[in-house]
Formats: C-alpha cells, structure tokens, sequence
C-alpha cells in the first residue's frame, strides 16, 4: 500500500514554494495586505490576542500551513475542521465600515486564501529564484486544496494566475488605525535588540513586494522605477545565499523522512 502523501506530496510545486526562505517574507506581505480588509481585520482584532502574543498568533497560523502542506491527509482533514470550528465563533461589527462579518463567510475566506497565495507566489518570484509559468499556474491551482480544508467555495477561489490577478482587478483595500497597527506588529514584533536590523531587512523585502496601492495606504516608502529593480535584485542574491547557508525546511525534511519509512515498510 502506498504511503499517504497528503494534500499535495514531494513532486508539488507546493512544497517547494512553503519550504523556501523567502515564505517568511511572503507570510509577512500576506498579513499586510490581509489587513486592509476592514472585516477580515476585525475578526483578528476583536477575536484574538495577537496585541499581547502576536509570535503566537503567527506560529498558529504557520502550523496550519505546515500541516496542511505536509502532514498527512487526516491530519491536514484535522486541522481543516478545527479552523472551521473556529471560524462559526468569530463574528461581530467592523468599527471601521460599521459592517457586520463572520470569519465563515465565504467573502472573507476567499480574501484571506488568495492574499496568502498571491503572497507565497510574489516572494517566490522576485527574491527566490523564480517559477516558470506552467509552475506558478500549478501552484495557484495546487492551493484550492488548502482554500478547500478551511470550507471557502472553490468557486471563489482562483485556478491560475491569470484568475488571481482578475480577483484583484477589483478587490477594494482600506486602510485604517487598525490595520496600521496591525502592520506595526508585523514590522516591528517583540524581538531582542541584537536581532533588530535582521528584521529590518526583512521588513524592507516584505514592504517591497506590497503592491502600491497598499504602501500608499500604509504611507510606507519605496525605491522609485528604475531604481527599484537593482534592489530587488539585491534581495534575490541575499536570500538565495541564506537558502545555501541553511539547513533544510524541517516540517519538509521530516514528511520525506516519514514518507521513506513508509516506502521502506511497504517494500
């Protein structure tokens, strides 16, 4: 009997995305630009405490990834419905729009996916060595599993790169007191000060895979065309010598480990 491979398996366009570097900086532009959605932003306000443990709120939301992208198909099934459950209990009045918001509608479901998969896809393409076109499609097409596990409607959700950036086309962002806190969290998180000017950097990679729109809102600065391709050139370089330097992704390195063993067993 084959071993159960997951959601997506080592031959996924997936695994190599989530276990390259640069998904930390894809993570951050996620929750950057998550957050100018005035109801998705204030289900995390009002629902969470990521003011006081945002390192909490971030290894939460990675473990979900994690799991979904290489855990097995149960434990991705597992985590998938825990999320659903949370997400019937996280409702109430956005006080920026007024508006009401459930984190189960379907609306904010797909905003919060195709964020995170435009995101992932973004930082792999400027600072991690790039996809061809065909890989970037399977990635945009592999991650429907992921939107599928946290229940949003596959019909929301993009197949292609060509439908993500049409979703976008008219997707509305505003900024707010909230989501500029929320950004200051992502930029400036409670580290030790040795480590500042290493998240400094991170943070000006991150800001430079923001679309304008959403530097203009946040009133983040940004070097001006054509300056600004030598410096995302530079990001590239820095980033592809940190993916020499490290040692393997480790939630990766341990679903080949677990996978070998099983073939050895089946054998």
């Amino acid at each position: 009997m084959a071993p159960d491979i997951g959601l997506f398996g080592p031959g996924s366009v997936t695994w190599d995305v989530h276990s390259d570097p640069v998904s930390l900086l894809g993570g951050m532009r996620a929750l950057l630009v998550q957050a100018l959605n005035p109801l998705a932003m204030a289900g995390v306000d009002q629902h969470s405490d990521y003011r006081r443990d945002p390192w909490g709120r971030l290894k939460r939301t990675a473990q979900f990834v994690s799991i979904a992208t290489y855990g097995t198909t149960e434990e991705a099934e597992r985590i998938g419905a825990h999320i659903r459950a949370i997400h019937t209990r996280v409702h109430g009045v956005d006080t920026v729009t007024g508006r009401p918001y459930r984190a189960d509608d379907p609306e904010l479901l797909a905003w919060v996916h195709n964020v995170l998969v435009k995101s992932l896809l973004v930082a792999k393409q400027r600072y991690g060595g790039g996809l061809s076109a065909a890989d970037a499609d399977r990635y945009v097409a592999e991650m429907v599993k992921m939107a599928e596990l946290v229940g949003t409607p596959v019909e929301l959700v993009p197949t292609s790169v060509a439908g993500l950036r049409v979703y976008f086309r008219s997707a509305e962002m505003i900024g707010s007191p909230i989501s500029r806190a929320a950004a200051r969290t992502v930029l400036a998180p409670p580290i030790p000060a040795r480590l500042r000017p290493v998240w400094a950097v991170l943070d000006a990679a991150a800001i430079g895979l923001l679309p304008r729109q959403a530097r203009r809102l946040y009133g983040y600065p940004w070097v001006p065309s054509p300056a600004a391709k030598p410096v995302e050139a530079a990001f590239a370089a820095l980033f592809g010598t940190a993916k020499l330097v490290l040692p393997p992704a480790p939630d990766r390195a341990a679903a080949e480990a677990r996978l070998a063993a099983r073939a050895a067993v089946a054998a």
